[in-house]
């Protein structure tokens, strides 16, 4: 049996919000070790005039609890 843990995270891109999410994926990929599945929960942007100057995701990351982890 899998348990799993969710956590929720923001990703941000000058580029568009694919970006925030992949860079935010990647990030929380160094520090999170058996991601599993990601949901979007929200997109938004800032406006400067009349574009888009910056893209934000709220994302919900899950991953798996290694329940054979020992404490160091």
């Amino acid at each position: 049996m899998d348990i799993k843990k969710h956590l929720i995270i923001t990703g941000n891109s000058t580029i568009s919000w694919k970006d925030a999410i992949v860079k935010a994926i990647e990030e929380a990929s160094k520090t999170i070790d058996y991601l599993y599945d990601v949901k979007i929960l929200e997109q938004r942007a800032h406006i400067d005039g009349n574009k888009i100057s910056e893209y934000f995701v709220d994302l919900d990351l899950s991953f798996i609890v290694d329940i054979n982890r020992k404490d160091s």
